[in-house]
């Protein structure tokens, strides 16, 4: 059983709160933003150059190019009833946000449409395309939202088949991006799955952030001094887990600290005065949420 030690917050900050009021309009100012870099970078960047990256957004590419419909009707055309269909199958636990990115995101799209693009380049329109697509679903998600479109019908053909959420999304994205490769060209279904990847890399990049947090696993026969090292020290604070020595079979105290990426080497020579035979574990913390690093930034 885990064992917290005192002083988790290493005495560098403390969390605040933030009021329900607060959060809802948080949230959906995440939502409004990103909806609308969503559209910017899909004129700018995506349309100009017929790139077909997935969601309903890819599927008006498409259409735009065979039918000269615009973009933001075939969207609004797609998603509402793929949001009514929603709430059939699913029922209502999409909500309000959901509701409003099917409707605003295609508003943005017509609002933005006559912007010039600033290249007709499909390499650099796949990945600035991809970057600020991944950017603006980064922000809606980070705001608990959602634009609806394709992953609305991920979910009903999650619900009615089994299939892993994860792999509906990308069977329905590959069906754009082979139609693309059908209907307009090769050479643009390769461009889309490069803006593609962009995406769901930029998409990381805002729900984790570039958090350069360490977890240090130190296994020692001092488990005392070197806690206290680092309690008064390094002014971090850590948990005692409880392990079992694998050939012993004697009970051996594992402490865990998770430190910033500037003080791996401190604590490395903090753990060596304290004990010089203890045994280190360093790894990569993806995120770190809580007392003593970032503040509560979950919308």
């Amino acid at each position: 059983m885990a064992q917290p030690i005192s002083r988790a917050d290493g005495g560098n900050r403390r969390s605040r709160k933030t009021t329900p009021a607060i959060r809802t309009i948080l949230s959906y100012s995440a939502l409004l933003i990103g909806s609308f870099l969503i559209a910017l970078s899909f004129n700018l960047f995506l349309l100009p150059n017929k790139i077909a990256s997935g969601g309903v957004s890819g599927i008006s590419v498409i259409i735009n190019d065979l039918f000269d419909i615009p973009p933001a009707y075939a969207q609004w055309t797609l998603n509402i009833p793929l949001f009514l269909a929603g709430i059939l199958v699913l029922g209502r636990q999409f909500g309000a946000k959901t509701a409003v990115g099917s409707v605003l995101l295609p508003l943005f799209v017509l609002l933005t449409s006559h912007w010039e693009p600033p290249t007709h380049e499909p390499l650099l329109g796949a990945v600035y395309g991809g970057l600020g697509v991944g950017l603006g679903l980064g922000l809606v998600f980070r705001g608990r939202g959602s634009t609806g479109g394709l992953d609305v019908a991920a979910q009903i053909l999650h619900r009615l088949t089994g299939i892993r959420l994860g792999l509906s999304v990308a069977v329905l994205d590959g069906l754009v991006i082979a139609s693309a490769g059908l209907f307009i060209s090769l050479e643009n279904a390769l461009y889309a799955l490069i803006g593609l990847f962009v995406t769901s890399k930029t998409i990381d990049f805002v729900q984790t952030g570039v958090q350069t947090s360490k977890a240090a696993f130190i296994i020692s026969r001092q488990p005392q001094l070197v806690s206290d090292a680092i309690l008064n020290d390094l002014d971090r604070g850590l948990t005692r887990l409880q392990g079992v020595g694998g050939y012993t079979g004697e009970d051996r105290p594992v402490l865990l600290v998770v430190v910033g990426q500037n003080e791996v080497t401190r604590l490395k020579l903090l753990v060596r005065d304290a004990d010089p035979d203890a045994f280190v574990i360093i790894s990569n913390a993806a995120e770190v949420l809580g007392e003593g690093f970032y503040d509560e930034k979950l919308l």
